[in-house]
């Protein structure tokens, strides 16, 4: 039996622009649209041209797209004018892309609020509109804001709206849960009766997240016959964002009943460079990528208790509802003080470290990360400060330097400018083949200062360390009853790509600082296999 077809619009360029803090540059923007298009996704949605002088630029460059339709967004024609001589729609249709998606009113509410006309009138506003894009030869589809609630309210003027959308030529007719309100029984219900009016084939479902449920509601609407599904790299988008793609996808291509009934033109290769295009977003808004997000996200098949360990290592499916590596992930095996001995020894064959299940050593080690857990350290969210720990307890970590002594001191003061500025400065002294150095470096905090300081020279290591830097920095302060420890995390990454995280633990920030940055050029020195000090 041949598969549906289903297609995938993704709306990243317009949606996740308005989400707060959001601004993507052109140069962003062709970015994120290239690589959409190498994913695969039919429709690439990139903005509204004429709205602002960011999307009219983006829309002056045109990305060739090798499997994408190219659509500008924008909005039907204005009452009293024709859509022929409404300069928002000329602007949009002057983009002279292969589609437009139109958006307009479905609810009668919004249509005598909103835009103050008669219902009739905006009805016509909608074909007239949609008539005016089929006659330039685009592709047209009509954007039905607000549909679910205006349904509600009204059904048989939503359907008229929708309808008259359709009748007027639209490849697609869009229904909106603009206020992302919509629940999936809802979606479900309102979707199976527009059917009876509009094929399948011909509608789209896009849902906003107010209620966590817009990936739910968007394969609801797809059970009930929808054959377009719109979303969002990441989720991203206004208030609580929109359909996350990232999870849509995956969904659609591994879950029943949606795979093996649909086509929704997604390779496995592409499938697995879901993850790459879900941390390009991220590395282009200089966000931290949410760890925790199904799929992707880097404890997505993380695996803490000891007892899960133990049943997935015997069959993977009791914790996992796909194999990992189909969207690009891993598994990851953590240790904590929720550890057992089964998750130490898939720590071990992670970083390839061969040792006997039964040596007494595993049983001690296990005991000092559950004691040290407790005073303070969290080695699920460090891997490779454990990596250290495991292998110095087996004489596996060379003494590369000994570390003598370190001060440090902030200073705030006016600049030659007069401008009131903070200068930090550093002093550590090392021991490196007996030789003993001393560097001092200027920073824009305690932690950059140490960093620079400790790294200025340390003899002949200096060389495998020229491409280390510090990405992130984490803090965190744990009562232990009338005293405060702090905890540092810091993650570290150099050319090759990789990043590992080390911790520190003190009542001392710096001290928990340095602990940590300590740890990260040990551990880039183990995995680089600089020769041991003398």
């Amino acid at each position: 039996m041949a598969k549906e077809r289903l297609y995938l619009f993704d709306t990243t360029l317009r949606d996740g622009a308005q989400t707060q803090g959001v601004d993507f540059s052109v140069e962003d923007k062709i970015i994120i649209a290239e690589t959409l298009d190498r994913l695969g996704i039919d429709y690439i949605e990139g903005g509204w041209p004429g709205a602002n002088p960011g999307d009219t630029a983006f829309f002056d460059k045109k990305p060739k797209f090798k499997n994408a339709t190219f659509t500008a967004f924008g909005m039907t024609r204005r009452p009293g004018r024709s859509a022929s001589n409404d300069s928002g729609l000329k602007a949009v249709l002057d983009a002279e892309t292969p589609a437009v998606c139109l958006v307009g009113k479905s609810w009668d509410f919004q249509v005598k609020v909103a835009l103050g006309i008669e219902l009739d009138e905006n009805v016509d506003l909608i074909a007239s509109s949609i008539e005016e894009c089929k006659r330039l030869g685009r592709e047209p589809m009509y954007d039905a804001e607000h549909f679910f609630d205006g349904y509600k309210a009204n059904p048989e003027y939503a359907l008229k709206c929708a309808k008259a959308a359709y009748e007027a030529g639209a490849r697609w007719v869009v229904l909106c849960d603009t206020n992302g309100g919509a629940l999936p029984h809802e979606v479900e219900e309102i979707v199976s009766e527009v059917v009876k009016h509009i094929p399948g084939d011909h509608l789209g479902i896009h849902t906003h997240n107010d209620t966590e449920n817009a990936v739910a509601n968007s394969l609801a609407a797809i059970l009930a016959g929808v054959r377009q599904v719109q979303g969002t790299l990441n989720g991203l988008g206004e208030r609580c964002g929109n359909a996350n793609m990232v999870s849509l996808i995956p969904s659609l291509m591994l879950k029943e009943p949606f795979k093996s009934k649909f086509d929704i033109g997604i390779s496995k290769e592409g499938l697995k460079g879901l993850l790459g295009a879900s941390r390009l977003l991220d590395e282009i808004l200089n966000r931290t990528p949410n760890r925790h997000q199904a799929y992707v996200g880097a404890s997505a098949f993380t695996h803490k208790g000891g007892l899960h360990v133990s049943a997935v290592q015997k069959d993977p499916s009791t914790y996992e509802h796909v194999d990992p590596a189909l969207v690009g992930n891993k598994r990851v095996i953590p240790v904590s003080n929720q550890a057992g001995r089964s998750n130490l020894i898939a720590q071990f064959e992670g970083f390839g470290l061969e040792i006997d299940p039964k040596d007494p050593k595993v049983d001690r080690l296990l005991d000092e990360v559950k004691e040290r857990e407790f005073n303070g350290y969290s080695y699920d969210g460090a891997p490779a400060s454990f990596e250290l720990m495991a292998r110095r307890r087996l004489g596996q970590v060379p003494k590369y330097f000994e570390v003598e002594s370190f001060r440090v001191q902030v200073e705030r003061r006016h600049n030659a400018k007069g401008d009131l500025i903070s200068v930090s400065d550093a002093v550590v002294k090392v021991i490196v083949d007996g030789e003993r150095l001393m560097s001092v470096a200027e920073g824009n905090g305690p932690v950059n200062a140490l960093d620079g300081a400790l790294r200025k020279d340390l003899g002949k290591y200096s060389e495998y360390l020229q491409d280390l830097r510090l990405v992130d920095f984490k803090v965190r302060i744990l009562s232990r009853g009338t005293e405060a420890i702090t905890r540092v995390l810091i993650e570290s990454t150099d050319d090759s790509g990789d990043s590992w995280i080390t911790v520190g633990v003190s009542p001392n920030i710096v001290d928990a600082s340095f602990a940590a940055l300590i740890d990260s050029i040990n551990y880039k020195l183990l995995r680089d296999g600089a020769p041991a000090g003398t």
